[in-house]
């Protein structure tokens, strides 16, 4: 495991098409307002053009990218998330360790949600999973809402989410 990078969001844009990260950082702009770091753990050469994605989505905000390549990586991430303090954690969806669904986004999700970090997800599968708040063509692009999750991590629930 490795940090990879600490940058401005806006530095690492690139000319996306529209994605569900974009959905998906409005959302966040609305449920916290105040978010300036956003954290990514994930396998980063295997998930780059997610990083890409994420970091155009989130123009404005510090993006932390914490790379694993096993889930034996997992304990050093939450240690540096632990330091690092983030606002809030994005999965990526089809990421091979920490994707929607494996049982290192299930563990990453409640350790985040215990530290009182709100983690967000582009599929239904990932808010079911735990992700306070989730919007892609994975929700068929509605907000859903974890309302447990989120009022645990003190994430305002946007206004029409669905809530789970």
């Amino acid at each position: 495991m490795k940090l990879v990078t600490l940058l401005s969001a806006a530095l690492l844009m690139s000319p996306l098409a529209a994605s569900d990260y974009d959905a998906l950082g409005k959302t966040l702009r609305q449920a916290l307002p105040r978010c300036g770091t956003v954290a990514v753990v994930c396998d980063s050469a295997h998930s780059k053009p997610a990083l890409d994605a994420i970091a155009g989505a989130m123009a404005g905000m510090k993006l932390l990218v914490v790379d694993v390549k096993t889930q034996q990586d997992l304990g050093r991430a939450l240690s540096t998330l632990n330091g690092r303090h983030p606002d809030a954690v994005v999965l990526v969806a089809g990421d091979k360790v920490v994707g929607d669904g494996t049982s290192a986004a299930a563990f990453l999700i409640q350790r985040m949600a215990s530290a009182k970090v709100p983690t967000l997800a582009t599929t239904e599968s990932g808010v079911r999973q735990g992700a306070a708040l989730g919007i892609g063509a994975g929700t068929g692009g509605k907000v859903m809402a974890n309302t447990k999750l989120a009022a645990m991590t003190g994430l305002a629930i946007p206004a029409g989410a669905s809530q789970i």
